[in-house]
Protein backbone atom coordinates (compact mmCIF):
# COMPACT_ATOMS: atom_id res chain seq x y z
CA UNK A 1 0.00 0.00 0.00
CA UNK A 2 2.52 2.20 0.73
CA UNK A 3 3.25 6.31 2.16
CA UNK A 4 5.11 9.04 1.06
CA UNK A 5 6.15 12.41 2.24
CA UNK A 6 7.73 14.96 0.44
CA UNK A 7 9.87 18.46 1.75
CA UNK A 8 10.17 19.84 -1.40
CA UNK A 9 12.24 22.82 -1.49
CA UNK A 10 12.14 23.72 2.25
CA UNK A 11 15.77 23.57 2.74
CA UNK A 12 18.75 25.41 0.71
CA UNK A 13 20.79 22.39 1.24
CA UNK A 14 18.60 19.97 0.95
CA UNK A 15 16.47 20.37 -1.80
CA UNK A 16 14.63 16.91 -1.32
CA UNK A 17 13.87 15.29 1.70
CA UNK A 18 11.49 12.19 1.14
CA UNK A 19 10.27 9.86 3.76
CA UNK A 20 8.81 6.59 2.40
CA UNK A 21 7.24 3.28 4.04
CA UNK A 22 6.62 0.00 1.72
CA UNK A 23 3.74 -2.36 2.56
CA UNK A 24 4.00 -5.41 0.91
CA UNK A 25 3.65 -9.41 1.31
CA UNK A 26 6.30 -11.14 2.80
CA UNK A 27 6.25 -13.94 0.10
CA UNK A 28 7.11 -11.46 -3.15
CA UNK A 29 11.02 -11.57 -3.48
CA UNK A 30 12.54 -8.20 -3.06
CA UNK A 31 16.52 -7.63 -3.39
CA UNK A 32 17.57 -4.72 -0.40
CA UNK A 33 18.92 -1.05 -1.29
CA UNK A 34 21.94 -1.91 -3.73
CA UNK A 35 23.52 -0.37 -6.98
CA UNK A 36 22.05 -2.21 -9.60
CA UNK A 37 24.65 -3.86 -11.66
CA UNK A 38 22.90 -3.59 -15.27
CA UNK A 39 21.32 -0.34 -14.74
CA UNK A 40 22.17 3.28 -12.98
CA UNK A 41 19.92 2.86 -10.37
CA UNK A 42 20.42 2.65 -6.27
CA UNK A 43 17.03 1.35 -4.82
CA UNK A 44 15.64 -1.64 -3.39
CA UNK A 45 14.53 -3.87 -6.51
CA UNK A 46 11.35 -6.13 -6.75
CA UNK A 47 12.79 -9.28 -7.69
CA UNK A 48 9.16 -10.29 -9.03
CA UNK A 49 8.83 -7.73 -11.59
CA UNK A 50 12.12 -6.44 -11.89
CA UNK A 51 11.45 -2.54 -11.26
CA UNK A 52 11.77 -0.42 -7.90
CA UNK A 53 9.40 1.40 -5.83
CA UNK A 54 12.03 4.41 -4.74
CA UNK A 55 15.13 5.31 -6.21
CA UNK A 56 17.97 7.56 -7.62
CA UNK A 57 20.06 7.37 -10.34
CA UNK A 58 23.60 6.71 -9.57
CA UNK A 59 26.38 5.33 -11.79
CA UNK A 60 29.28 3.22 -10.25
CA UNK A 61 32.77 3.89 -12.18
CA UNK A 62 35.66 2.69 -10.35
CA UNK A 63 34.76 2.52 -6.89
CA UNK A 64 33.59 6.85 -7.50
CA UNK A 65 29.49 6.87 -7.79
CA UNK A 66 27.87 10.14 -10.19
CA UNK A 67 24.28 11.38 -9.54
CA UNK A 68 22.35 13.50 -11.73
CA UNK A 69 19.91 14.30 -9.13
CA UNK A 70 16.98 12.10 -10.82
CA UNK A 71 14.67 10.19 -8.26
CA UNK A 72 11.51 8.50 -8.40
CA UNK A 73 8.61 6.90 -6.02
CA UNK A 74 5.83 4.99 -6.78
CA UNK A 75 2.94 3.81 -4.80
CA UNK A 76 -0.14 1.93 -5.60
CA UNK A 77 -3.81 3.71 -6.23
CA UNK A 78 -6.35 1.65 -3.96
CA UNK A 79 -9.35 1.85 -5.26
CA UNK A 80 -11.24 -1.76 -5.50
CA UNK A 81 -9.38 -2.54 -8.98
CA UNK A 82 -7.92 -5.16 -9.54
CA UNK A 83 -4.70 -4.99 -11.75
CA UNK A 84 -4.65 -7.70 -15.11
CA UNK A 85 -2.44 -10.20 -15.88
CA UNK A 86 -1.53 -7.95 -19.04
CA UNK A 87 -0.88 -5.04 -17.05
CA UNK A 88 2.52 -3.65 -16.73
CA UNK A 89 4.66 -3.76 -13.76
CA UNK A 90 4.52 -0.25 -11.67
CA UNK A 91 7.69 -0.46 -10.90
CA UNK A 92 8.67 0.20 -14.37
CA UNK A 93 8.08 3.66 -13.93
CA UNK A 94 10.81 4.75 -11.72
CA UNK A 95 13.13 2.49 -13.38
CA UNK A 96 12.02 3.87 -16.91
CA UNK A 97 12.41 7.78 -15.48
CA UNK A 98 15.75 7.24 -13.57
CA UNK A 99 17.26 5.81 -16.42
CA UNK A 100 15.45 8.58 -19.20
CA UNK A 101 16.90 12.22 -19.99
CA UNK A 102 13.05 13.56 -20.27
CA UNK A 103 12.47 16.27 -17.90
CA UNK A 104 9.88 15.24 -14.85
CA UNK A 105 7.27 16.70 -16.75
CA UNK A 106 7.97 15.60 -20.17
CA UNK A 107 8.16 11.60 -18.75
CA UNK A 108 4.91 12.26 -17.18
CA UNK A 109 3.23 13.72 -20.00
CA UNK A 110 4.29 10.76 -22.09
CA UNK A 111 3.38 7.80 -20.04
CA UNK A 112 0.97 5.33 -21.30
CA UNK A 113 -1.40 5.06 -18.47
CA UNK A 114 -3.42 2.52 -19.50
CA UNK A 115 -1.03 -0.12 -19.36
CA UNK A 116 -0.55 -0.11 -15.56
CA UNK A 117 -2.52 -0.43 -12.60
CA UNK A 118 -3.87 2.24 -10.10
CA UNK A 119 -0.64 4.50 -9.44
CA UNK A 120 0.92 7.25 -7.82
CA UNK A 121 3.83 8.86 -9.63
CA UNK A 122 6.15 11.23 -8.12
CA UNK A 123 9.10 11.91 -10.41
CA UNK A 124 11.52 14.93 -9.76
CA UNK A 125 15.34 16.20 -10.23
CA UNK A 126 16.78 19.04 -8.11
CA UNK A 127 14.92 21.39 -10.01
CA UNK A 128 11.19 20.11 -10.33
CA UNK A 129 8.86 17.83 -9.21
CA UNK A 130 5.50 16.36 -10.94
CA UNK A 131 3.16 14.02 -9.35
CA UNK A 132 0.82 12.24 -12.08
CA UNK A 133 -1.86 9.03 -11.56
CA UNK A 134 -4.03 7.21 -13.69
CA UNK A 135 -7.20 7.84 -11.80
CA UNK A 136 -7.21 11.05 -13.24
CA UNK A 137 -4.30 13.39 -11.84
CA UNK A 138 -2.60 14.92 -14.54
CA UNK A 139 0.98 15.57 -14.30
CA UNK A 140 1.64 18.50 -11.83
CA UNK A 141 4.34 19.90 -10.59
CA UNK A 142 4.95 20.42 -6.69
CA UNK A 143 5.04 23.70 -4.98
CA UNK A 144 7.18 23.87 -2.46
CA UNK A 145 6.30 22.30 0.81
CA UNK A 146 5.42 18.93 2.38
CA UNK A 147 3.50 16.24 0.50
CA UNK A 148 2.12 13.60 2.04
CA UNK A 149 0.89 10.77 -0.45
CA UNK A 150 -1.30 7.12 0.07
CA UNK A 151 -3.01 5.36 -1.93
CA UNK A 152 -5.81 7.61 -3.01
CA UNK A 153 -5.91 11.14 -4.69
CA UNK A 154 -2.76 13.21 -3.62
CA UNK A 155 -5.08 15.81 -2.61
CA UNK A 156 -7.54 13.40 0.06
CA UNK A 157 -6.98 13.81 3.43
CA UNK A 158 -6.84 9.99 4.83
CA UNK A 159 -5.96 9.87 9.00
CA UNK A 160 -2.77 8.46 7.96
CA UNK A 161 -1.73 11.02 5.94
CA UNK A 162 -2.43 13.85 7.78
CA UNK A 163 -0.92 11.97 11.35
CA UNK A 164 2.25 12.00 8.70
CA UNK A 165 2.37 15.52 8.34
CA UNK A 166 1.19 16.37 11.64
CA UNK A 167 4.19 14.20 13.33
CA UNK A 168 6.94 15.36 10.17
CA UNK A 169 5.88 19.19 10.85
CA UNK A 170 6.32 18.76 14.79
CA UNK A 171 9.20 16.31 15.36
CA UNK A 172 11.32 16.34 12.28
CA UNK A 173 11.58 19.25 9.86
CA UNK A 174 12.50 21.69 13.05
CA UNK A 175 15.10 19.49 13.64
CA UNK A 176 16.33 19.69 10.01
CA UNK A 177 15.98 23.14 9.78
CA UNK A 178 18.09 23.62 13.30
CA UNK A 179 21.17 21.11 11.63
CA UNK A 180 20.59 18.90 8.62
CA UNK A 181 23.54 16.74 9.70
CA UNK A 182 21.25 13.18 8.90
CA UNK A 183 22.71 11.86 12.38
CA UNK A 184 20.98 14.75 13.85
CA UNK A 185 17.67 14.04 12.68
CA UNK A 186 17.19 10.94 10.90
CA UNK A 187 16.06 9.06 14.23
CA UNK A 188 13.35 10.66 14.86
CA UNK A 189 12.10 10.88 11.39
CA UNK A 190 12.21 6.81 11.52
CA UNK A 191 10.35 7.15 14.93
CA UNK A 192 7.83 9.21 12.74
CA UNK A 193 7.93 6.22 10.03
CA UNK A 194 7.12 3.79 12.64
CA UNK A 195 3.73 5.30 14.23
CA UNK A 196 1.57 2.14 14.03
CA UNK A 197 -2.11 4.56 15.65
CA UNK A 198 -4.67 3.22 13.53
CA UNK A 199 -7.90 5.78 12.60
CA UNK A 200 -10.77 5.60 14.51
CA UNK A 201 -13.99 4.27 13.23
CA UNK A 202 -15.43 8.03 11.81
CA UNK A 203 -11.98 8.79 10.17
CA UNK A 204 -11.43 5.70 7.71
CA UNK A 205 -11.33 6.45 3.93
CA UNK A 206 -14.22 4.05 1.78
CA UNK A 207 -11.65 2.40 -0.33
CA UNK A 208 -14.08 -0.76 -0.91
CA UNK A 209 -12.07 -2.61 1.41
CA UNK A 210 -13.63 -4.43 3.75
CA UNK A 211 -14.04 -2.11 7.73
CA UNK A 212 -11.48 -4.70 9.19
CA UNK A 213 -9.11 -4.22 6.43
CA UNK A 214 -9.26 -1.06 5.85
CA UNK A 215 -8.40 -0.14 9.86
CA UNK A 216 -5.34 -2.61 9.44
CA UNK A 217 -4.06 -0.15 6.51
CA UNK A 218 -4.99 3.26 8.28
CA UNK A 219 -1.56 3.50 10.20
CA UNK A 220 1.67 5.04 9.14
CA UNK A 221 3.35 1.80 10.05
CA UNK A 222 1.31 -1.44 9.38
CA UNK A 223 2.04 -4.02 12.13
CA UNK A 224 2.25 -7.89 11.09
CA UNK A 225 -1.40 -8.81 9.83
CA UNK A 226 -2.62 -12.33 8.30
CA UNK A 227 -3.63 -10.59 5.11
CA UNK A 228 -6.13 -11.78 2.40
CA UNK A 229 -7.11 -15.45 2.21
CA UNK A 230 -3.56 -17.27 2.99
CA UNK A 231 -5.57 -20.07 5.07
CA UNK A 232 -3.15 -20.11 8.07
CA UNK A 233 -4.38 -16.69 9.96
CA UNK A 234 -0.20 -16.02 10.45
CA UNK A 235 1.17 -12.84 9.32
CA UNK A 236 1.94 -12.34 5.81
CA UNK A 237 1.83 -8.88 5.13
CA UNK A 238 2.95 -5.59 6.30
CA UNK A 239 5.78 -2.34 6.35
CA UNK A 240 8.87 -4.45 4.88
CA UNK A 241 11.04 -1.26 4.26
CA UNK A 242 11.27 2.35 5.87
CA UNK A 243 13.47 4.60 3.58
CA UNK A 244 14.77 8.62 3.92
CA UNK A 245 15.71 9.86 0.39
CA UNK A 246 17.68 13.18 0.02
CA UNK A 247 19.15 15.80 -2.26
CA UNK A 248 21.91 17.44 -1.73
CA UNK A 249 23.33 20.98 -3.28
CA UNK A 250 26.65 21.48 -2.83
CA UNK A 251 28.22 25.19 -2.70
CA UNK A 252 31.00 24.58 -5.49
CA UNK A 253 30.26 26.54 -8.64
CA UNK A 254 29.43 23.06 -10.45
CA UNK A 255 26.17 22.76 -8.08
CA UNK A 256 26.56 19.32 -7.55
CA UNK A 257 23.97 17.15 -6.27
CA UNK A 258 24.76 14.23 -3.83
CA UNK A 259 21.70 12.14 -3.90
CA UNK A 260 21.03 9.20 -0.61
CA UNK A 261 19.08 6.85 0.22
CA UNK A 262 18.93 5.27 4.15
CA UNK A 263 16.84 2.66 4.49
CA UNK A 264 15.57 -0.35 7.27
CA UNK A 265 14.18 -3.45 6.56
CA UNK A 266 11.68 -5.40 8.09
CA UNK A 267 11.38 -8.59 5.73
CA UNK A 268 9.67 -10.44 8.78
CA UNK A 269 7.45 -7.71 9.65
CA UNK A 270 8.91 -7.02 13.10
CA UNK A 271 10.84 -3.55 13.89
Amino acid sequence: MCIVAIAWQLFDELPLVAFSNRDEFLERPTESLHQWSDQPIYAGRDKQSGGTWLGVHQEAHKGIYRHNGRWAAVLNFRDGVQASNDERSRGALVTEFLTSCLSPMDFARNIDLQAYAGFNLIVGDATQAVIINNRGHAPTPLYAGLHVISNGQPEDSWFKTERLRGRLRQEVLPLIAENNSPEYWQQAAFNVLSDHTKAPVDELPDTGMAFEIEQTLSSVYIEPVAFGHNGKNVPNYGTRTQSILTLSKHSNKSAHVTAEIISREFDDCSK
